[in-house]
């Protein structure tokens, strides 16, 4: 056996005497623990899923008087994104998850992620909150395997471009490389004229440190934990996409708990997602200050730029998830999505 095998080996038994507690029938407990993982460091200043994590735990344990506890699993201690996502389908525990960590089990998610596709924090919040393509996609999702997506997680806001040369439009990509999270933005670098590859998060410091790759896209706040601002030395501000995760729960977990117990676990979701947005949002331009003082020029495209992005990043998307989805999942995003943007359109001018 290889030494990759080996560790996977340990790996797999050390999770199975880890969850043994949690795979005893409920009803025996005097109290149900569940184990919750997710991304990042256990810090609310720099890491919006763990405020979000945070706050759920509380609400739970206090709505429930501790019949149900929540443990926190940060920096990815049950595995990376697809190993999590296995035990969530296995096991009765709770992930966050990433577009990652969705793409081998639903691709389909992925048409709620076609660039420029919301003009506002508030259109975001009405699509995922209330969206009838949200409501299929959550229930074909649990169809195709057995776990509850019960909350669209805000993460850090819209994601920017950062790079070692200004970007200031579509043709300053041309000739260079970046870091692509997946699939999905190997295809939008593509229509700008970049080659795209996918590293590990863990790997992109040391390769945008030493060239491997020229840039990369994340929200503001990924930008802050990972440090980038040390060896990036521009930052582009063109909102490409809202920057989310995805609250998984595995099925068997929440029938085996009370009526009670599962209607405090889904409002306890929304009231804690309800709470990152607002600290989200609170933080953006907090978070280009603090970017800017630590040395990175920071341009926002003009609408003429910011329209070119769009021209060219959302057909070559759509073009690459056709592919892979049925069009139909696309359209119907696409025209909620416009509803979306008109709705909170409206509500803020009233």
């Amino acid at each position: 056996m290889t030494l990759h095998g080996l560790c996977w080996k340990k790996f797999q038994l050390s999770m199975l005497i880890g969850l043994a507690l949690v795979t005893i029938p409920i009803a025996a407990l005097a109290a149900t623990n569940i184990k919750m993982s997710y991304n990042g460091a256990p810090t609310e200043k720099d890491n919006a899923v763990h405020v979000f994590a945070n706050h759920f735990k509380q609400i739970v344990e206090k709505e429930t008087n501790g019949t149900v506890t929540i443990t926190l699993l940060p920096n990815s201690q049950l595995g990376n994104e697809q190993q999590r996502m296995q035990l969530v389908m296995k096991y009765p525990i709770i992930n966050v998850a990433s577009f990652g960590g969705m793409e081998a089990v639903f691709p389909e998610i992925f048409a709620t992620n076609v660039p420029f596709l919301f003009n506002s924090y508030k259109a975001a919040h009405i699509f995922f909150d209330s969206s009838p393509v949200m409501a299929k996609l959550r229930k074909e999702f649990t169809k195709q395997t057995g776990i509850l997506l019960l909350e669209v997680i805000e993460e850090g806001g819209f994601i920017a471009f950062t790079s070692t040369t200004p970007i200031n439009s579509p043709k300053d990509f041309k000739g260079s490389k970046f870091r692509a999270m997946d699939a999905s933005q190997i295809a939008m670098y593509k229509a700008f004229g970049a080659t795209g590859s996918t590293l590990p998060w863990t790997k992109v410091y040391q390769a945008l440190k030493d060239g491997t790759v020229n840039g990369q896209m994340n929200p503001l706040t990924y930008v802050i934990i990972g440090s980038f601002y040390e060896v990036q030395k521009y930052l582009t501000l063109a909102n490409v996409q809202y920057s989310d995760q995805f609250l998984l729960v595995n099925n068997t977990l929440m029938n085996g708990l009370t009526t009670r117990e599962r209607s405090i676990l889904r409002d306890a979701a929304h009231a804690a997602n309800r709470h990152t947005r607002v600290f989200v949002e609170s933080q953006v331009e907090k978070r280009i200050t603090y970017l800017r003082n630590k040395g990175m020029h920071i341009y926002k495209p003009t609408r003429k730029e910011m329209d070119l992005f769009k021209k060219l990043s959302t057909p070559s998307y759509i073009e690459w998830l056709s592919e892979i989805i049925d069009r139909e999942w696309i359209d119907q995003t696409i025209a909620d999505a416009r509803r979306a943007n008109n709705e909170a359109r409206r509500l803020l001018l009233q």
